[in-house]
């Protein structure tokens, strides 16, 4: 099993908008007779790999996989299918698929067979491997994941200085060099390339002109989405995101002028229109709802104190993932959080299932909002 969520960690940037599966097919003798990894272009699921792999080899033998075979037909035929007609006599599977066209019918058909079906090996880990795909197949929207890194009091960034307005200035921006360390910095690349997309403040990306890319140097299937919410279309084209946009640089307003809409455009940056709150700012939980129907499933919110503010105070903030070095600041400094009228939120908004991460001298702390399972 531990195999298999090794191999179902493979698909990460490669699956998406599919589940992240591994298989393994052990023969009648206890020997590994094959194994597969799906990924969305290799269109076969990671089950029917293995089982291909195994050839006659797995009549008799053991089917172990982290999310249980579909019963039906969509890009491919009904993997549970094709496990009973391989003569598979016992499938051993950390968790129920959380897509309703599923949810459980696969082992039903197995059971139904005559197959021995085993559930829950390693089922935490499985499940949150999977979770961007639960919150999506049966919300159509994406897991939303807030990332800051801050000081120990609480701090994203030094007193700005100029023009620039503190809560635009983003964690690490061009204000006071990073907060964070190299470790620290290095992992968030890593929780980039887990993510369909990212998401930051049209000032934020005017204080500190961001590039918001994956540079893991992973293998992903699409590039990561760089959203930029900008309610009046006021994005720089002198900026990094536009210089280096590839149809990758997807641009949220409320209103903008046609002829400077038209311009972005020209340098390969989408802009798309979304319905505004009394303020004028664009309603989030609509854009929650328009990326879903560009197949986002996981989103990382990377902005300044008021977009924070207003994700958290919104409810469409699903996970926190905040790194903290042991550093103080002080008065005068940028906050992780500040309202400028983005939301009010009527006591503390708690959050459960902590762990810890530690990052060189810099520690995380990982936690939900919500149960990707739930609702």
């Amino acid at each position: 099993m531990r195999q298999v969520l090794e191999l179902a960690r493979a698909g990460i940037g490669l699956v998406s908008p599919n589940p992240a599966v591994g298989a393994v097919v052990v023969d009648a003798s206890g020997n590994e007779a094959g194994a597969g990894t799906h990924t969305y272009d290799g269109v076969k699921h990671a089950e029917i790999l293995a089982l291909e792999q195994a050839g006659g080899r797995a009549r008799g033998g053991t089917l172990y996989l982290n999310l249980e075979p579909c019963s039906h037909q969509g890009r491919t035929g009904p993997c549970a299918e094709s496990v009973v007609a391989a003569g598979i006599q016992r499938v051993v599977c950390s968790m129920q698929d959380p897509n309703p066209l599923v949810a459980g019918q696969g082992f039903a058909t197995l059971r139904a067979a005559g197959i021995r079906v085993e559930i829950g090996a390693f089922e935490a880990e499985a499940k949150k491997l999977n979770e961007s795909f639960a919150k999506y197949i049966r919300h159509r929207i994406p897991l939303v994941t807030l990332k800051g890194a801050m000081t120990l009091d609480g701090k994203i960034a030094p007193p700005p200085s100029g023009t620039r307005h503190p809560t635009d200035v983003a964690a690490g921006g061009s204000t006071g060099g990073w907060i964070t360390g190299e470790i620290a910095r290095q992992h968030v690349h890593q929780l980039r390339h887990q993510h369909d997309a990212i998401m930051a403040g049209v000032g934020t990306v005017i204080a500190d002109d961001p590039l918001l890319t994956d540079r893991s140097g992973l293998a992903r299937r699409r590039p990561l989405l760089r959203v930029i919410l900008d309610s009046w279309l006021r994005l720089p084209q002198a900026s990094r995101l536009v210089k280096t946009a590839k149809d990758d640089v997807l641009v949220l307003c409320s209103s903008a002028d046609e002829s400077k809409q038209r311009e972005i455009e020209k340098l390969g940056v989408r802009v798309e229109r979304i319905a505004p709150m009394p303020d004028g700012r664009p309603d989030l939980a609509d854009v929650m709802r328009h990326l879903g129907k560009h197949e986002i499933t996981s989103l990382l919110i990377e902005g300044g104190a008021t977009l924070n503010w207003s994700a958290l105070s919104s409810g469409v903030v699903d996970k926190l993932f905040l790194y903290y070095a042991p550093k103080i600041l002080g008065e005068g400094s940028v906050p992780f959080t500040a309202s400028q009228g983005a939301g009010i939120h009527h006591g503390a908004i708690q959050a459960r299932h902590l762990q810890l991460h530690q990052f060189g001298e810099d520690f995380a702390v990982e936690g939900y909002l919500r149960d990707p399972y739930q609702g």
